[in-house]
């Protein structure tokens, strides 16, 4: 396409971007208890049971978000700078990444649900005994082999 290296840039720029896939990005939460509980949200805003976490700001890391999102949605205060190595989950299906941090918490962790207008409630359930997830809170346990 020789033609378009004559554009003026911001036509170059918005042809690119046109074409270009945009994503949506998260980060998540798998906050396991020894007993191989995990702690779920329920949110008004989705059907069915999901992680703690939420989308990213602009110019935000993953690690800070992550943060964020579970200090606002159950009240746990994490510190980013002793986080795992996160797992990414493409959904590509819906144009979506996910970035999961999986942490293995005490027995004792006081999760409680925050003056948070997004969560209904929240709780620790075993993996054979789990609630009705969201989709997207599936897809995540099924990528990371938790599922």
């Amino acid at each position: 396409m020789a033609a378009f290296r004559y554009l003026p840039a911001p036509l170059r720029r918005a042809a690119v971007h046109a074409g270009a896939p945009s994503y949506t990005v998260g980060a998540v939460a798998v906050l396991r208890r020894p007993d191989g509980c995990l702690l779920l949200v329920d949110q008004r805003h989705s059907d069915g049971w999901a992680l703690p976490g939420g989308l990213l700001r602009r110019g935000e890391a993953a690690a800070a978000a992550v943060v964020r999102e579970v200090r606002e949605e159950v009240g746990v205060d994490l510190d980013a700078a002793t986080l795992p190595v996160p797992h990414a989950v493409v959904t590509a299906s819906v144009r979506r990444v996910d970035v999961v941090f999986v942490l293995d918490v005490a027995a004792g962790l006081d999760a409680r649900q925050e003056d948070d207008a997004e969560v209904k409630r929240l709780g620790w359930y075993a993996l054979d005994a789990l609630p009705p997830l969201s989709r997207p809170t599936g897809d995540i346990l099924r990528a990371i082999r938790l599922l």
